[in-house]
C-alpha cells in the first residue's frame, strides 16, 4: 500500500459526496482480477476503499461522474495503471451508474448476509443438517470446557486476536491484511463501534472475531480460528453462533457475514450477494 486519499465534492462549501481511495502496489492481492482483466496483478492501481472493505459505495452518488473524473486524473498523476471500484454489490445503483460511465462490471467474489427480523434462535435460519451440527457442536464444546465472552474490542487482547486473524488469512494468501500495530490501533480507535467475540477453551483463545456495528447491521468483519483443540468440536461454528446471537441481542436487523466460505454460510441460512470490480486502464 502506498497511500490513501479522500475525495470530497462540495457545493457552496458543503460536502455532498465523499470517497476514500487507496493506491496499491500490486492491485490484485487476492488474485481475483487477473482472470477477468488483462493485467498481471502486480501493477499499481488506484482503487475505491481497500480490499478488506466488502461494501464499496459512494455517499452522494449523483456526483459519481465528478468523482470518477478526479480518480482518473489522480491515477495518472500517481502512475497507476488501473483505477476504479472493487467490491461493488451486484444490482446496486453504484454498479449500474459505473456501467453507464463505461466501466465493465466483473464478478469477483460473494459476500453473505442474514436477515434477522423475526429470528429468535441463532440456529433457526440454518438447514436441518446445519441446525443439528450447530447444536451438537455446542454441546460437545461445553463438555470440553469452552466458554464465550463479548466485550468492547478495545479492551480485548488485540495482539492475540490479530495473530489468529493473520494465521487464518494466511491460508488464503492475505495475512498482510493484519499488520499487528495498525490492526490494534485501528480497532481501538473505533471505540464502541467494535465488539470482540471470543471463544476460549480454558484460558486459551481458540477463536475470535472483531465485529463492527452500525445503526441496523452487525458486521462479522474479521475473525481468526485455531483448530488445535481438545475435544470433538470445531471452533468456527461456535464463533459464528456466538456472533449471530450477539447481533440478535443488540437488536440488529441484518447480520453481515463477510466474504468467502460459501458452503458453511449457505448451510447456515446466509444469502449470497455478488461483488463486482469495475476497473478501467488509465
Amino acid at each position: 500500500m502506498k497511500l490513501f486519499r479522500y475525495f470530497v465534492v462540495r457545493e457552496r462549501g458543503r460536502a455532498v459526496a465523499v470517497l476514500p481511495v487507496s493506491l496499491i502496489d500490486g492491485l490484485d492481492p487476492l488474485g481475483q482480477l487477473r482472470a477477468r482483466y488483462p493485467l498481471t496483478g502486480q501493477e499499481p492501481g488506484l482503487l475505491s476503499h481497500v480490499w478488506h472493505c466488502y461494501d464499496a459505495w459512494l455517499p452522494g452518488a449523483r456526483h459519481l461522474e465528478a468523482v470518477v473524473d478526479a480518480m482518473r486524473e489522480l491515477a495518472g498523476e500517481l502512475g497507476a495503471a488501473w483505477y476504479g471500484f472493487v467490491n461493488v454489490a451486484h444490482g446496486s445503483p453504484l454498479r449500474e451508474s459505473l456501467i453507464e460511465l463505461g466501466f465493465p462490471a466483473e464478478h469477483i467474489e460473494d459476500r453473505f448476509r442474514l436477515d434477522l427480523r423475526g429470528v429468535t434462535d441463532h440456529a433457526a435460519p440454518a438447514t436441518p443438517r446445519g441446525r443439528a451440527n450447530l447444536r451438537r457442536n455446542r454441546r460437545r464444546a461445553a463438555e470440553a470446557g469452552v466458554s464465550y465472552t463479548v466485550r468492547p474490542a478495545g479492551t480485548a487482547d488485540l495482539a492475540e486476536i490479530g495473530r489468529l486473524c493473520a494465521m487464518t488469512a494466511a491460508k488464503h494468501g492475505s495475512s498482510g491484511f493484519y499488520p499487528p500495530e495498525l490492526f490494534a490501533g485501528f480497532v481501538t480507535a473505533l471505540g464502541d463501534l467494535a465488539q470482540a467475540v471470543e471463544v476460549l477453551q480454558g484460558e486459551r483463545l481458540i477463536a475470535a472475531g472483531v465485529c463492527l456495528r452500525d445503526r441496523h447491521r452487525f458486521h462479522a468483519w474479521a475473525c481468526g480460528v485455531d483448530y488445535r483443540v481438545d475435544g470433538r468440536f470445531s471452533p468456527y461454528p461456535l464463533l459464528h453462533a456466538a456472533t449471530v446471537e450477539q447481533a440478535m441481542c443488540e437488536g440488529r436487523t441484518l447480520f453481515e457475514g463477510g466474504r468467502g466460505n460459501a458452503a458453511f454460510k449457505l448451510k447456515h441460512g446466509l444469502v449470497r450477494l455478488g461483488l463486482d470490480a469495475c476497473l478501467l486502464e488509465v
